[in-house]
């Protein structure tokens, strides 16, 4: 089954040996090569005519019975080549895939590519694969019956749907219920209406009845309780998100908006306004923290964890940008700033867009879902609130595809459109390249197409130099004394976050932990991952020799509620710093308790971190602070000439900006803010 045809093949085999040599920085500054290549998800690409039914059926299906689908994986072997495969084990008497061939996921998000370049280029053949894709994907839609408006997620190579894999999967990849995938086919169905509106709007036409079922859908289910709060470790969480995900709602809201901003009015616009509005409200919700409190600012992406965010799926800031818009209530936008000028500098100076803070940055694989959940959200608020140094945020962030990463290598090839499957935690390149990953990465490329300014950025930084954030000090490394000890799991899931290490320290009366920590030349916030309960526990009394840093008392936490276990594993910040230089750390517990304290990790956040990327052109760094007053701080930045210091608040609105020269330069980072310098 290995394929090699055409151009395709022929551009992907020297993708792998050497990406980097295909680099698009050598091309002219004045008239850059686009950066989007199709070959690549064009090769993922495939034809399939299934039967037609009342409960799934599509457009023109009787004329037009060869529906356009997309291999879900694509594996790259020992010769360069890749071969398409599907999901799970391969019955090759059957010609079937545990999972499937094609996947309702993926064909949603590949027609948003396809679509987008259509529209920004004029291109006729990605015109045709959005047509193509939005039939096969509306095909998969349940039309009739109890479950319609449902979207069932797996199709096997014959066209059959396979709603019930073995062995099981959960959640259930059926249409018995509300899911991601229904979610990601309001958004391709969305911004399908949105560009075949006025070139076909017969089918433009059909694309709204369809997205009018997916709503019919979610009004019987996750709608109905719009309105309604539940309760998470103490914290109220809308209760009427799609599978309590503000990040599966984010993606439905993407398409919602873009049928708003393209429908006449009429009472079907009105009432996808209101449903808009609604799932809006809830996203909004979700925020939380500040530059020096756990989340840090974030959006969290579901409502069963005050413990978890992770970098995929996580556009919540676009969606409320594009809803805010689409709406008219600029309010919404507050959140979505906050996460883009608060959380995502506190993200990229300590670990990149990640798999998990949970809350501990314990799953350090990258993945180009997050990455360009990253770059979407900022170009997207950038644009909403008038904030152009969100766009200088997303051109570092972007970089990560041009080598800006651990491992230092490319992520995604100009020359073959292939962008691989993701970066482990050890700094190895997992060099496979599916469908998810080859969507968001050209989702990506994309905007930077439109953007050229944070093209430049992202194409002029290909090595990361220093990261500089937040350090993980395993609570299991300490002494312990007085009873204190360490317990060592099997598995670190809660079921709502993750001990990290799958181990944490236990302190009961009597107790005391001493660490030694890496010494540092600025003064550090000191946050203890502690698992708050709401029962009477330990209180803990932190000290860095005779300095008293502050008290954390783990009884704190709120009422379970909808959460998968009891307590919350919480980062709570001491009231004073550890000093500069200092590298004793102790905590004890000195009164009689129910519940021994359970710390899991220390975090020690500088009071100015930093991230400092170079390339060919110079260098770029992004500093934050989580000082109470401006810091000045001297910077080693790459390359020679004069540098651009642009300083930001907490709201991404330059305050300062300044021209220095030097390889040491001095740098304003405000409290709460971030500072990007550039040469």
């Amino acid at each position: 089954m290995l394929v090699a045809l055409g151009l395709a093949a022929a551009l992907l085999q020297p993708a792998v040996a050497s990406s980097a040599a295909a680099s698009p920085a050598a091309e002219s500054a004045a008239d850059p090569a686009p950066l989007t290549n199709l070959a690549h998800l064009d090769f993922l690409g495939d034809t399939v005519s299934p039967p037609d039914g009342p409960e799934h059926t599509t457009y023109r299906l009787a004329q037009e019975p060869e529906l356009g689908v997309l291999w879900t994986y694509a594996d790259r072997r020992d010769s360069g080549a890749y071969e398409r495969v599907g999901g799970g084990p391969y019955d090759a008497a059957t010609d079937t895939w545990a999972q499937g061939a094609y996947n309702a996921d993926d064909l949603a998000r590949a027609a948003v590519v396809y679509l987008r370049h259509w529209r920004q280029t004029g291109a006729e053949d990605s015109r045709d694969r959005a047509y193509q894709l939005l039939r096969s994907l509306t095909y998969l839609q349940t039309a009739t019956g109890p479950n319609a408006g449902n979207v069932v997620l797996w199709m096997q190579p014959d066209g059959s749907l396979n709603p019930s894999p073995v062995p099981v999967e959960l959640p259930a990849p059926s249409d018995s219920g509300e899911s991601y995938w229904t979610a990601r086919t309001l958004w391709a169905l969305g911004e399908g209406y949105q560009a075949f509106a006025e070139p076909d709007p017969e089918f433009a036409a059909f694309l709204a009845d369809r997205l009018d079922l997916a709503l019919t859908a979610l009004e019987r289910d996750s709608l109905t309780r719009y309105g309604q709060w539940d309760v998470a470790d103490g914290t109220k969480v809308p209760a009427w998100l799609v599978v309590d995900g503000a990040d599966a709602t984010a993606e439905a809201v993407l398409g919602l908006a873009a049928y708003v901003e393209a429908a006449p009015a009429s009472a079907r616009t009105d009432r996808v306004r209101t449903d808009l509005q609604r799932y809006a409200e809830g996203i909004a919700a979700m925020s939380g923290g500040d530059a020096t409190t756990w989340p840090y600012g974030a959006i969290l992406p579901w409502t069963h964890s005050q413990s978890m965010w992770h970098a995929w799926a996580a556009q919540m800031p676009a969606a409320l940008a594009v809803a805010a818009d689409a709406l008219d209530r600029p309010a919404l936008l507050r959140p979505a700033v906050t996460d883009a000028a608060v959380f995502t500098p506190a993200l990229l100076t300590s670990t990149g867009p990640v798999n998990g803070l949970l809350p501990a940055p314990t799953d350090r694989t990258q993945i180009a879902y997050g990455v360009d959940s990253r770059v979407q959200s900022l170009l997207a608020v950038a644009q909403a609130a008038k904030r152009p140094g969100l766009d200088q945020l997303a051109g570092l962030t972007a970089a990560w595809y041009f080598g800006a990463n651990r491992a230092g290598t490319p992520m995604y090839d100009p020359a073959t459109g292939v962008t691989f499957d993701g970066l482990n935690a050890d700094g190895v390149v997992n060099q496979n390249s599916g469908a998810e990953s080859a969507i968001h990465g050209l989702l990506s490329m994309l905007a930077l197409d439109a953007h050229p300014d944070v093209a430049a950025a992202a194409l002029g930084a290909t090595s990361l130099v220093n990261q500089d954030g937040i350090e993980v000090v395993e609570a299991e490394a300490a002494t312990p004394a007085g009873g204190a000890r360490v317990v060592t799991l099997a598995d670190g899931w809660t079921g709502e976050s993750a001990w990290s290490g799958a181990a944490y320290l236990e302190v009961p009366a009597g107790g005391t932990a001493t660490w030694t920590v890496p010494a540092s030349d600025q003064p550090r916030l000191v946050q203890p991952v502690v698992n708050l309960v709401a029962t009477r526990s330990a209180r803990l009394d932190w000290t860095s020799g005779r300095l008293q840093l502050g008290a954390v008392d783990t009884s704190a936490g709120g009422a379970q509620g909808v959460t998968e276990a009891p307590g919350a594993l919480t980062p709570v910040t001491l009231r004073r710093e550890l000093p500069a230089g200092a590298t004793n750390l102790g905590a004890a517990v000195r009164r009689s308790t129910t519940l021994p304290a359970q710390v899991d990790a220390l975090l020690l956040t500088p009071r100015v971190s930093r991230l400092v990327l170079a390339g060919p052109g110079g260098g770029s760094a992004l500093l934050r602070s989580v000082g109470s007053r401006a810091e000045t701080t001297t910077l080693a930045l790459p390359g020679s000439g004069s540098a651009t210091v642009r300083s930001y608040d907490g709201s991404g609105r330059l305050r300062r900006e300044a021209t220095v020269t030097g390889t040491e330069v001095q740098v304003l980072v405000l409290a709460g803010g971030f500072t990007v310098v550039t040469r």
